[in-house]
């Protein structure tokens, strides 16, 4: 029988498979995440054995499981590419049409450089058929309604990455089968890819109708579809593709994460290359948190932030909801490559309260306080912390902008000593933005909850 399962994690809108055949007992799995359990589980409910492990391309937005699941599987092999690339740990090289046989199905590798140059796909095809492929999975070539970005090298590459994708999409993708299923790495929310669509796969025929990358018969304007109407590459993307290259760590489980009661907590809190980030609401952090903590709530989209926004160098102290919280957490946080981990605060900020430690607030303004205060000379000064596109869309009048991502490096144009009231699309961001100013000396922060969209709900005026 074959077998098909995706593994889809949140936050990182990651995509990874498992494919295999239960009459050989083969399977392989495509661009496995960091906590490989989830694939060893599927292979185990099935009777399957892991073989192969595959990597389309060396990632830069999560930190590959390929080689702590080789690791765990026993037997299995990674294979990588061998199309340009510069991988710095052994495994069995791939090149364009190499085949690869699991009994009622083959894989066949391609060659699909644009989002990097070693970047491959791999055809489906029944084992009577190889040369009929029904399904490709695209890692991050082509994704559903959307393609993979050529920029995430720095502008040197950029050019040349842009013809490649091209060509890739045009003389490649193009001329498969309308019938041939998409399985993409990446899903909607991913920075790999510009408004990547909400359904998970697609099909050639689909895509080849709705998706713009596919709709510029001359290479100059899709160069600038790709290239200058991107957003801004996250800045830990480097970072992580120095590490994927280089080999991820193994991780035979989480790291250890200490319970610290509340004065050792502080006391770590205070040595070098510590980061205390806090995971609770935005209303908790607000209410009460320890000083000097930055806010990147527990949600799926807390691995992007907590990349973005803390030095992989820094340990971290953690502050949760709940004890209970810590492993699902961390689970998220080395999905990004952030594996060095000073404890957490056990018992929460109850523990804290009640041992007398001094605690820090976050105002909050709602978005009627901050209209009328706009009414009356506006004392605030306005920070949208959204992206550009964001921003240029529309915006508070007299607001300052800034993106969130970039206020890890520097905080220029506001002034310290006076009111400012951050927002972003629903209040998230910006409280990650309004905790980071705070850690860094802004006296009179203010977070405002709903933010946009709570602005425009209430039908405030937009400029733009």
């Amino acid at each position: 029988m074959f077998v098909l399962e995706t593994t889809q994690t949140d936050g990182i809108a990651q995509l990874s498979y498992l494919i295999g055949d239960t009459s050989t007992g083969k399977a392989a799995v495509i661009d496995p995440r960091t906590d490989v359990d989830i694939y060893l589980q599927t292979a185990r409910k099935h009777g399957l054995s892991i073989t192969h492990i595959f990597e389309t391309h060396i990632h830069a937005d999560f930190m590959s499981g390929s080689r702590s699941l080789a690791d765990r599987a026993g037997s299995a092999e990674i294979y990588l590419s061998g199309e340009d690339a510069d991988y710095k740990f052994d495994g069995v090289k791939v090149h364009c049409g190499d085949q690869f046989d699991f009994g009622s199905f083959t894989l066949t590798a391609r060659h699909t450089p644009g989002h990097t140059s070693e970047h491959l796909a791999f055809e489906l095809a029944e084992a009577k058929h190889p040369e009929m492929p029904h399904a490709v999975f695209t890692g991050d070539s082509l994704f559903v309604s959307s393609a993979g970005r050529p920029d995430i090298l720095g502008n040197d590459q950029a050019e040349t990455l842009a013809k490649q994708l091209y060509e890739t999409l045009y003389n490649y993708f193009l001329k498969l089968e309308e019938y041939v299923v998409v399985y993409p790495g990446h899903g909607a929310g991913s920075a790999c890819g510009a408004d990547i669509g909400d359904r998970l796969v697609s099909t050639i025929g689909y895509e080849r109708r709705t998706n713009k990358s596919l709709h510029f018969p001359a290479f100059e304007e899709f160069r600038s579809f790709v290239v200058d109407d991107a957003p801004p590459v996250p800045v830990h993307y480097p970072h992580l593709k120095a590490v994927n290259a280089a080999g991820a760590e193994l991780l035979h489980r989480l790291p250890t994460v200490p319970a610290l009661p509340p004065s050792e907590f502080r006391a770590a809190g205070r040595e070098p290359g510590v980061t205390i980030v806090d995971t609770r609401s935005m209303l908790a952090f607000g209410g009460g948190h320890v000083p000097g903590a930055i806010n990147i709530g527990d949600r799926p989209e807390l691995s992007p932030w907590i990349a973005q926004m803390v030095d992989p160098e820094q340990r971290l102290l953690l502050v949760v909801g709940d004890d209970t919280d810590v492993d699902q957490i961390t689970r998220m946080i080395i999905r990004v490559g952030l594996t060095k981990f000073a404890g957490y605060l056990g018992g929460g900020m109850k523990a804290w309260e009640t041992s007398g430690l001094p605690l820090q607030v976050l105002p909050q303004v709602s978005v009627h306080e901050l209209h009328d205060d706009l009414q009356n000379g506006s004392h605030f000064q306005i920070l949208d912390v959204r992206s550009p596109e964001e921003w240029n869309a529309g915006h508070v009048p007299h607001a300052q902008h800034q993106f969130v991502a970039d206020m890890r490096q520097r905080i220029t144009g506001l002034n310290k000593d006076k009111p400012i009231a951050t927002y972003c699309a629903s209040g998230y961001r910006a409280n990650i933005a309004a905790s980071l100013m705070q850690s860094r000396g802004f006296k009179h922060v203010h977070n405002v909850p709903g933010s946009w969209s709570a602005w425009t709900a209430a039908g405030f005026p937009v400029e733009k």
